[in-house]
């Protein structure tokens, strides 16, 4: 029986990654999320139900548009196979429980703002607003212990990053730091920590392949915003246990 419920998370991911990449990919334009219909960007034609089936219609059209022939960008299907897996895992790790509606929110705020973040170098205060209000309520219903571990971490996040947009002098986007506030809150303040110190090594680490590929060493703007939501996700799921084994290696 558990093995089909994490199968119904998994397609329910699937179904929501759909829709997160229309709303990173809208809300930073100003766009509205239901009108027009989903359509080709090269040729405007409107898609069909065929087209929309999560993966299944990539995957049977051979990742080009029906239409047209261009080919559909890697995004679509790979945040949706992300999100489908992070669903089913946040399933099996936690239950049916307060937690888990937690997890799925602090999943589906990270999935969007990725997308918009490599469409767009964008994080919207739209979107961090949408999924703030929900989860300050769920951590005081849920709340860390102690209860007060999410409003330091949600402060620590916030003036560390804000300490390091001032000192490089704007080497920090607004939307990272303000995303860091709704991690903080979410995870506490060491986890938080941690979060700051994976995304750094993935982000130096992505950065460096990127100029090493990149013609004649020159210099490409990457987008924080990944790195960051792969790091959250480490930390939501195994901070503890890395801290501890840290800790324990060192002390």
């Amino acid at each position: 029986m558990e093995i089909i419920i994490t199968v119904f998370f998994f397609l329910y991911g699937l179904i929501f990654g759909s829709f997160f990449n229309v709303v990173g990919l809208r809300i930073p334009k100003g766009e509205s999320i239901v009108s027009p219909p989903s359509h080709c960007t090269v040729c405007n034609r409107n898609l069909t139900f065929k087209d929309l089936v999560p993966l299944f219609s990539y995957v049977f059209l051979k990742g080009k548009c029906r239409g047209c022939g261009t080919k559909i960008h890697w995004v679509y299907p790979v945040m949706e196979v992300v999100t489908g897996l992070l669903f089913a895992f946040a399933y099996s790790q936690l239950g049916f429980t307060m937690e888990l509606v937690v997890a799925l929110l602090f999943i589906s705020l990270l999935v969007i703002i990725t997308v918009s973040d490599i469409a767009y170098m964008l994080i919207p205060d739209k979107i961090l607003l949408f999924f703030l209000v929900p989860l300050i309520v769920l951590r005081v219903l849920e709340p860390l212990s102690p209860w007060w571990d999410s409003l330091i971490g949600a402060f620590v996040g916030f003036g560390l990053l804000f300490l390091i947009a001032v000192v490089s002098k704007g080497g920090m986007g607004g939307g990272d730091i303000k995303l860091f506030f709704v991690i903080g809150l979410v995870l506490g303040w060491i986890p938080t920590l941690l979060t700051l110190f994976l995304a750094s090594v993935t982000g130096t680490v992505v950065g460096a392949i990127s100029l090493k590929r990149t013609k004649q060493g020159r210099k490409t703007p990457i987008p924080f915003g990944p790195s960051i939501a792969m790091a959250a996700i480490i930390a939501y799921f195994y901070g503890e246990r890395l801290v501890d084994w840290y800790v324990n290696l060192f002390f």
